[in-house]
């Protein structure tokens, strides 16, 4: 992440006192949304790679051929640390690992807004 980087924290929408749609500042008359969501239709089937990295580790080559079954390898996060979630490889969000029923998940705790 580059300095000019900045952190946008995310509400909790599920928290009792989260804002209704009322109170939403950018409301906009429906006409003009329909015309958002109509414009930016024609990228919605656009694939992207997404990555929830949870943490990273250096190693020579002779190292990494040792690894097998049950090796632990120690990353450079610690337990609770959020993660980083990369959209085609650009940092674009932090979060955290939730697990979904018997699946894991990812929910974003913060996105990183990156000034061009």
């Amino acid at each position: 992440m580059s300095s000019n980087d900045t952190q946008v924290p995310l509400q909790d929408l599920n928290a009792a006192d989260a804002p209704g749609l009322s109170d939403v500042g950018y409301r906009e008359d429906d006409d003009q949304a329909s015309r958002i969501a109509g414009d930016l239709e024609a990228v919605f089937d656009v694939p992207v790679q997404v990555s929830a990295v949870l943490g990273r580790s250096k190693m020579d080559v002779g190292d990494l051929l040792k690894l097998g079954p049950g090796t632990v390898l120690e990353l450079d996060r610690r337990v609770g640390e959020a993660i980083d979630i990369y959209v085609n490889n650009r940092l674009v969000a932090r979060g955290e690992v939730v697990l979904v029923e018997d699946k894991l998940g990812v929910t974003m705790t913060e996105i990183i807004k990156a000034d061009r």
